[in-house]
C-alpha cells in the first residue's frame, strides 16, 4: 500500500522534471546527503541547448538583482513538512462554510495550498509592508541546508518565519524586503487561475522595485496597469517631511494578469450617468455637449477607390449622396418629443466629429485628394487589427474634405435600465480620498497598520466577472478583503469565497486593539469577519445570494508525522520500540488534524463538507460523500475494509499500522480492486 509524502510539493524537482522533457540531455541523477537519488541539472548543457553560439561564463543582461535572491528562489522551492490542523472552536460555520482563513506564516501558506489551489484563485490581492523604514517583514530563514530545511522547520519557529523591524539602518533594507516578496509572488502565481489577476498595494518607497519583481515573476507582457489612488487630502497637523517633499496622498496598485494574450476576466469597468442628467450637468457648468448630430439616413454609397493600411490591407472608399442628417434640436422640435426621449430614439445614430490621430484618416485623404474628388460626406469599409471590432468589416464616416470621423455615441453609451447612459471607462486614478474619513470604524475593528478601504476592495471586486472566483489575501492584516467579498455578494448574489492568511502577530500593547483584548492581529481579523457577516446579514440582500459569512479556521502547525516517516533509514535499533507509530504521540487521537492533512497532501478541496461516522465501531471521514473516506482508528479488520469499499469512495486512507494483523494490510488493495477498482488506496 503506497504511503502519502504529507509534506509540500518539491518544486525544485517538478521544476528539473518539466526542463527533462524538453531536453533530456541536459537532466542527470545524482544522490542526496541521505543517499536518495534525485534529479539534478547540467547547467553548462542547459546553456548551450538554450543558446546559438558557444556559452563561455555569463553574460550580461537585464534584471533586477540583489543579495539574497538565489535563497529566496531556493526557500520558495524547497519543501516543509508542515500542515494545517482545524480549528472549530474559532470558526464560524465550519461545517458548510467555503471559505478559509489560516492563521500563521504566509510563505508556509502558500506552500501548504500549491497542490489544493494550483491554478484555482481567480484573484489575489494583497497590501504588503511599504517598507519605509519601520514596517516589520517576514525574516526567511536560509541558514539551513536542503534536507534540514525541508524536514525541520515544523520544530524552528523560534528561529526561522518571523517578523522583524525593517530599519533603514539595516544594511540589506531593500534587498531583505525583495527577498520577502519574491518568494512569496513566486508561489502565488502558482495558484493563479489562466483567467486570473493580481492587484498590490503599494506606495512610493517600493513601487518601483515591486513593478520590476513582478515583471520577472508574472512576466513584464502580463502586466496591465499602475492605478494611482488618491487616499487622502489633508497633510498631518505636523505636515512632517513637507519641509523636503511634497505631501504624499497617493499611493499604487500594480496589476498583473497570468495570462495576458487571453484574459478576457475584467468587466464593469465603467462608470453611468444618464443622458439626460448628464447634458444638463454641461449646461449648468457651461461646457459644450457635442454629441448634437444626427444622421437619420445614411444615404446611398457609391465606390470610388481603395488605398492600403499599414500592412497592406485594403480599405474601400465610398461617396455618400442622398443622406439626411438633423440636430438633436430639430428632431425634438418636429417630433414634439422630450430631449431624453430623443437620444434614446435614435442612440445608435448620434454621432459628433473628431479629427483623430490614426494611420487610416491621412491616407483616405491622400487617396481620396488623389481622385480629385470633392463630397460632403464619405464611409469607408475595412477590417481592424485591434479594439472591439478586430477582425470584422467596419464601416466608419467622415464628413467634408477636412474628413472629420463620425464618433458615435453608441460607442460610448449603453442602455441601462432602459434609460440611455454615458459609459465612460474608469481610468487609473482613483479617488477614495472621501471613503478615508471614518476608515477606522469600518468593521468595528481597529488596526494600528491601517485599513485600505471597503469601497476600494469591493470596486476591485467588482470589476471582475466570476461572481464565483477565489480571492486570496496573504496579507489579510484585519481582513478588508474578506469583508468586501461578503459585502459584494451580498450586493450582486455572487458567491466569491476567500482565503485569507495572517500570522499571529502580537498587537502592540499600547495600541487600541490591544486595550480592546486582542493579543494578536489574527485575532482582530477573525473578528472583523464575524461582526461583517452578523452586519450584512441584518442589512438588504441580494435574493440570490447563498448567504456565506462563516469560515473555517486552520492554523499553521508542524507536521502530524514523526520523523521516522520522513527518514525511517536513520532510526536506529534501541529506538525501535519508541518508534513504533508513525504519528506524534499526541496527534494520534486528533483525527480530524490527520484528516486536513490528508486532504492537502491529496490536494482536495479544504473546504468540502466533512462527515463522521460510526462503521463497525470505529470513527470514519466522509469528505463530500465518496471524494474521501478515512479511517484512522485502530483494529481495522477485514469485514471493515470491504464495508469501506462498498462506498466506493474515490480515495480511502488508513493508518499504516491501524489494521488488526499484517495480512489484513497486505489485503487492503486486492480488496478494494475486488470491490471498488477506482479507489485509490494510500497510508499514512
Amino acid at each position: 500500500m503506497e504511503k502519502l509524502k504529507m509534506h509540500t510539493p518539491d518544486m525544485t524537482q517538478d521544476n528539473i522534471a518539466r526542463i527533462r522533457e524538453l531536453f533530456p540531455s541536459c537532466v542527470t541523477e545524482s544522490k542526496d546527503a541521505q543517499g536518495n537519488i534525485r534529479l539534478a541539472v547540467d547547467f553548462d548543457q542547459l546553456r548551450q541547448e538554450l543558446s546559438s553560439q558557444i556559452v563561455e561564463g555569463p553574460q550580461e543582461r537585464y534584471h533586477l538583482n540583489w543579495p539574497g535572491k538565489r535563497e529566496a528562489l531556493l526557500t520558495a522551492n524547497a519543501p516543509i513538512a508542515k500542515t494545517l490542523r482545524p480549528c472549530r472552536d474559532e470558526s464560524v460555520d465550519f461545517d458548510t462554510t467555503k471559505n478559509l482563513f489560516i492563521e500563521g506564516d504566509n510563505l508556509e501558506a502558500l506552500k501548504l495550498l500549491q497542490e489544493t489551489y494550483l491554478g484555482q484563485v481567480k484573484m489575489i490581492y494583497i497590501d504588503p509592508p511599504y517598507n519605509t523604514g519601520g514596517d516589520f517583514i517576514y525574516e526567511d530563514d536560509f541558514s539551513e541546508d536542503f534536507e534540514e530545511f525541508k524536514l525541520r522547520t515544523g520544530q524552528k519557529d523560534e528561529i526561522g518565519n518571523r517578523l522583524v523591524a525593517n530599519t533603514e539602518a539595516n544594511g540589506r533594507f531593500h534587498s531583505d524586503w525583495l527577498s520577502m516578496m519574491y518568494a512569496r509572488l513566486k508561489l502565488a502565481r502558482n495558484l493563479l487561475h489562466e483567467d486570473g489577476a493580481i492587484f498590490i498595494s503599494i506606495d512610493d518607497e517600493e513601487q518601483e522595485n515591486l513593478k520590476k519583481i513582478c515583471d520577472e515573476v508574472f512576466g513584464e507582457n502580463n502586466f496591465v496597469n499602475t492605478i494611482s489612488i488618491n487616499m487622502k487630502n489633508i497633510a498631518g497637523a505636523s505636515g512632517g517631511g513637507e519641509d523636503k517633499k511634497l505631501k504624499k496622498n497617493i499611493e499604487y496598485a500594480h496589476i498583473y494578469v497570468k495570462n495576458y494574450a487571453t484574459f478576457d476576466a475584467f468587466e464593469n469597468v465603467y462608470d453611468y450617468i444618464p443622458i439626460g442628467e448628464l447634458v444638463e450637468q454641461y449646461r449648468a457648468e457651461g461646457k459644450s455637449w457635442k454629441y448634437t448630430t444626427v444622421l437619420i439616413n445614411p444615404g446611398e454609397k457609391k465606390y470610388i477607390g481603395s488605398t492600403v493600411d499599414g500592412d497592406g490591407n485594403e480599405i474601400k472608399i465610398y461617396e455618400r449622396t442622398s443622406y439626411e442628417v438633423k440636430s438633436i434640436n430639430q428632431i425634438i422640435k418636429d417630433e414634439n418629443i422630450a430631449e431624453e426621449e430623443a437620444y434614446s430614439k435614435y442612440a445608435d445614430k448620434i454621432f459628433q466629429t473628431a479629427m483623430p490621430q490614426s494611420s487610416i484618416r491621412p491616407r483616405v485623404m491622400e487617396k481620396v485628394n488623389e481622385l480629385g474628388r470633392s463630397s460632403d460626406l464619405y464611409s469607408i469599409e475595412y477590417v481592424p487589427k485591434t479594439g472591439k471590432n478586430k477582425g470584422q468589416i467596419y464601416e466608419q464616416f467622415y464628413k467634408g474634405n477636412s474628413f472629420r470621423l463620425f464618433a458615435w455615441l453608441r460607442d460610448v453609451s449603453e442602455k441601462i435600465d432602459g434609460r440611455l447612459c454615458k459609459k465612460d471607462m474608469q481610468g487609473t486614478y482613483w479617488d477614495f480620498a472621501g471613503e478615508t474619513k471614518n476608515l477606522t470604524k469600518e468593521g468595528n475593528v481597529p488596526f494600528q497598520n491601517g485599513k485600505k478601504p471597503l469601497a476600494l476592495l469591493q470596486r476591485i471586486l467588482h470589476m471582475y466577472k466570476d461572481r464565483d472566483a477565489i480571492i486570496l489575501d496573504f496579507f489579510a492584516g484585519s481582513s478588508s478583503t474578506a469583508h468586501a467579498a461578503i459585502a459584494q455578494n451580498s450586493e450582486d448574489g455572487g458567491s466569491r469565497k476567500f482565503i485569507m492568511v495572517q500570522l499571529p502577530e502580537e498587537c502592540d500593547k499600547k495600541s487600541d486593539a490591544f486595550k480592546l483584548g486582542f493579543k494578536t492581529v489574527s485575532e482582530l481579523s477573525k473578528e472583523r469577519i464575524r461582526f461583517a457577516g452578523k452586519k450584512i446579514l441584518e442589512g438588504e440582500c441580494h435574493d440570490n445570494w447563498n448567504k456565506d459569512v462563516g469560515f473555517r479556521v486552520l492554523k499553521i502547525d508542524s507536521s502530524n508525522m514523526s520523523d521516522i516517516y520522513y527518514v525511517p533509514d536513520e532510526v536506529k535499533q534501541t529506538d525501535l520500540l519508541k518508534s513504533a507509530d508513525n504519528i506524534k504521540p499526541g496527534r494520534v487521537k486528533d483525527h480530524e488534524s490527520l484528516l486536513f492533512q490528508v486532504l492537502l497532501d491529496w490536494g482536495v478541496d479544504l473546504t468540502l463538507p466533512i462527515r463522521k461516522e460510526k462503521i463497525q465501531g470505529k470513527d470514519v471521514y466522509f469528505v463530500d460523500e465518496n471524494a474521501l473516506v478515512a479511517c484512522f482508528e485502530d483494529g481495522i479488520s477485514e469485514d471493515m475494509v470491504k464495508e469501506l469499499a462498498g462506498f466506493k469512495p474515490l480515495r480511502v486512507v488508513f493508518r499504516d499500522n491501524g489494521f488488526e494483523s499484517d495480512a489484513v494490510k497486505i489485503n487492503v488493495d486486492q480488496i478494494f480492486k475486488q470491490l471498488s477498482s477506482g479507489t485509490d488506496v494510500k497510508s499514512i
